[in-house]
């Protein structure tokens, strides 16, 4: 194969990824205001309707995402960083929108119910360092299955016995007073670019 011809083969392929990187990025924010309401193409829609028990036991339902912008995400208190470092990233970027910071709430919904009951959610929540109001979601299996496939949030079973662990979407769903999802914020952003992207978003939603 000559070297031109390699040439062209490469380019072709990074084509193609960049074509299934941006597909991906506008498969979550839809050619159009994304909202949960029926009415709109389901293959597009992120987010619905939702039962389960936040870290006191109380019931919640997709009516706690109105009245406040809001950063879902999903993932599990055994997780060792993924989620630990989203909480802390998330922190900051709320410190970084100052007054705006106040409007924004966070949800962590487990996608291992098997160990995260909400006593096991509120002690992790509850550790030093990780901010403060952080509302966890947990329920049974068919609940928490039933969300992700709402959010298009995978989650993967790996290992045995007691040290099993979760393969999990990363990616935070930032979503509107409306309960509607607004933008995705990738996982491994800077504080800073969070909140750029936060910011924006409530801006564009006025």
């Amino acid at each position: 194969m000559n070297k031109w011809r390699l040439t062209i083969i490469l380019v072709v392929l990074a084509g193609l990824v960049g074509l299934a990187v941006w597909g991906w990025g506008n498969t979550l924010r839809g050619t159009s205001p994304v909202v949960t309401s029926s009415v709109v193409d389901p293959s597009v829609r992120i987010g619905g309707a939702f039962s389960l028990t936040d870290q006191n036991g109380k019931a919640q339902t997709e009516k706690l995402l109105e009245g406040k912008w809001t950063a879902v995400f999903f993932g599990f208190t055994y997780c060792p960083d993924i989620c630990p470092l989203t909480l802390q990233t998330l922190e900051q970027a709320r410190t970084r929108l100052g007054n705006k910071g106040k409007d924004l709430q966070f949800v962590f919904i487990t996608v291992d119910p098997e160990r995260d009951n909400p006593a096991a959610m509120k002690s992790y929540l509850n550790s030093s360092g990780f901010p403060e109001g952080v509302i966890g979601l947990t329920g049974t299996d068919a609940q928490i299955a039933q969300v992700a496939k709402a959010y298009r949030a995978t989650y993967e079973k790996v290992g045995e016995g007691r040290d099993y662990t979760m393969n999990h979407t990363s990616v935070i769903y930032l979503m509107n007073p409306e309960g509607e999802f607004a933008d995705p914020l990738a996982y491994g952003l800077t504080p800073q670019q969070m909140a750029d992207v936060i910011s924006k978003a409530m801006a564009a939603d006025k």
